[in-house]
């Protein structure tokens, strides 16, 4: 108590030159309609910067929450899009009755520069991926699971020597196989599309849907370039992809509901 006492003594001029500085301000402000009028203009300037500057600070800590928030959005949009493109649904919102169940995952680890790239995603069995689900980016494919854990999978990358990806001219139904020959991670090729079909540089590729895995229209990326191969009988085309294969976070798994009773029925056709 002492010591606030010997501190009050000690700057005794400052306090009693602040006191009668607020006195005459306050003195001011009141005797003029003017002062009043620029007092609780200035006060409302600093009161709405604090609070805008405590707004922004609280719109940074939920940036998160607001991320997840867009990627489920996104999840449950893809998954009506899915279903309302295909021929046996037509804009069903009765989940039972859907073709295609969508499930939203991040990486990991990613890719991409060696001749057969995986990524790994933060979802796994106990989520309900297994083998053989499609998986895409916002902008479009990106391989197809190969690996489950309980907690993990990893994705056999459209980047990989051994992926084969059914895929077709966005608009036609001439559809051949997505390949890698591993020169670009930028490009893919698409083979087998017969040479009398009309290319031009610029047109759209997408899934063609004849896999069971990637639903139809899917996109891919571009035609970049194309050329004739050996036997002069079909078109070895770069694609330019439309995923930034370098730049990925947010993936989106594709589960084909139907896949097991068509791969069943093929098989005992084949039998």
């Amino acid at each position: 108590m002492q010591r606030i006492i010997n501190f009050v003594l000690r700057y005794r001029n400052a306090f009693l030159y602040a006191f009668f500085a607020f006195i005459s301000l306050v003195m001011t402000i009141r005797s003029h309609s003017y002062h009043q009028s620029k007092f609780f203009n200035s006060s409302k300037w600093v009161t709405g910067s604090i609070y805008g500057a405590g707004s922004d600070v609280s719109s940074y800590f939920n940036l998160k929450d607001e991320n997840s928030r867009l990627v489920d959005e996104n999840r449950r949009l893809r998954k009506l899009l899915f279903n309302s493109i295909s021929d046996t649904i037509t804009a069903s919102l009765d989940s039972t009755e859907m073709q295609h169940e969508v499930l939203s995952a991040k990486l990991i680890k990613n890719s991409y520069i060696s001749p057969r790239n995986y990524v790994t995603i933060d979802k796994g069995a106990r989520d309900g991926v297994h083998q053989d689900m499609g998986v895409i980016t916002t902008d479009g494919i990106l391989g197809i699971v190969e690996n489950v854990s309980n907690k993990f999978a990893t994705v056999q990358s459209v980047l990989n020597t051994k992926s084969n990806i059914n895929a077709k001219i966005k608009g036609t139904e001439y559809f051949g196989s997505l390949i890698w020959d591993a020169k670009d991670y930028t490009v893919v090729q698409l083979v087998d599309i017969p040479r009398l079909v009309p290319l031009v540089v610029g047109d759209t590729i997408v899934t063609g849907g004849m896999s069971s895995i990637f639903p139809e229209n899917v996109p891919v990326g571009t035609i970049k370039k194309y050329d004739l191969n050996d036997s002069k009988s079909f078109y070895n085309i770069d694609v330019e992809l439309f995923s930034d294969m370098a730049n990925i976070k947010n993936v989106y798994l594709i589960e084909n509901k139907d896949k097991e009773e068509i791969q069943e029925l093929e098989a005992r056709t084949i039998e």
